[in-house]
Formats: C-alpha cells, structure tokens, sequence
C-alpha cells in the first residue's frame, strides 16, 4: 500500500485483501455518483461488487482511495488494459497497438463535497505512478448530446483538466458499454470516447 495525503485527506494505493475490503463503501459511493450527468446510471451494490472484483483479482491491477479519517470519500481504479473487457480492447487491437504496452483508468469518483480540493490530480498521479514500465495511459468518457435534458445548466465537462494532466482526446478509439439509464427500464448502448498520453 502507498500512501500520501492531500488536503487533509489520505491518497491510499491498495491491491489485494486490502482493495477487497473497500469493495462495498466504493460500490455504494460508485452507485450515488454515477447516478449524476453524464453517466446517469441506475445501478445495484451486488452488480457494482462483481464488476469492482476484477480490480481485487488482477494481476497489476489497483484502486485508488481518498479517505476522510477511515470514510472513503473517492476512489479511482485501474488495471493492465489486457485484463480489461473485450469492448474496451477492441478499438486499440483495431487501431494496431499493443496491449501490452497500454495501461487502462477504470473510474473516478469523489464525494461532491470534497472536490476542488486536488484529489482529481492525486488521482490521476497515484495511477500513472501504478503504471510505471507501460507506454501509454488511457481511459474513456461517456459522450451525451448537447440538449440531454438531464444535462444540467451549471456542467462543465472535464475536458480541460484531462488535457491539463496531458491527455489527448482521441476520437478514432471508442468503444460502446450498456447500463441503465435513470428512469429507464432497460439498458441501453452509449458511445464512449477514449484519452490516451504518452508516459
């Protein structure tokens, strides 16, 4: 485990047994978050469990934790992308790039109440530092119409603070996901864009 603090919070890097037991608090904190624009998820803590295990079990894999005395406040995942799933592979195998050699950002998500506050950057340097001896970084975005009507009037899409961290938006790797949208009684695809740099 390596730890850091920012703001007043702990940045833990945790793998194993130590990632396993912060499984349901990211689960639930996974679930309140996403529920927001643009992800709009509709999502359950058995379902969220499952798909959180693979950064537990994986082999290079973490989750990054921003912990508020011992309350997990955020957290941020991240794995070698040829452990991740097919649909996400898929559009590096197409464009000619080794897996290998790519290291993939899961998600990010924190407390309302704590942003602005760095803990985007600390996450964004706590998984580059994971990804030591790969050649590149990625991770992918939800992409939503402009007049979304759930689409609030005060968002601010995070494209700028990516290209801060020196992230090139990629428009030719995009890969598709399915989830349930608030409100809505069946799944339904959405485009995802991917951001990639150069370590």
């Amino acid at each position: 485990m390596h730890t850091t603090t920012t703001s007043g919070l702990t940045i833990e890097t945790v793998t194993g047994l130590e990632a396993a037991s912060a499984l349901p608090a990211l689960a639930r904190l996974r679930i309140e978050i996403f529920r927001a624009f643009p992800y709009l998820y509709e999502g359950d803590e058995a379902s969220e469990r499952d798909y959180l295990r693979s950064y537990v079990n994986v082999p290079g894999a973490a989750i990054v934790l921003a912990k508020d005395g011992s309350r997990i406040v955020g957290a941020a995942t991240c794995l070698p992308l040829a452990a991740e799933t097919g649909n996400v592979q898929k559009p590096f195998i197409e464009a000619g790039m080794n897996l290998s050699r790519l290291f993939y950002f899961g998600e990010s998500v924190l407390d309302p109440a704590y942003r602005g506050r760095g803990i985007g950057v600390a996450f964004f340097k706590a998984r580059e530092a994971r990804a030591a001896g790969y050649q590149t970084t990625c991770f992918c975005a939800v992409q939503r119409p402009a007049d979304h009507p759930l689409r609030p009037k005060t968002y601010v899409p995070l494209d700028e603070f990516w290209r801060h961290r020196g992230y090139q938006r990629r428009d030719d790797l995009f890969c598709f996901m399915s989830w349930r949208d608030i409100g809505e009684a069946a799944q339904t695809q959405k485009k995802l864009i991917f951001w990639t740099k150069h370590l």
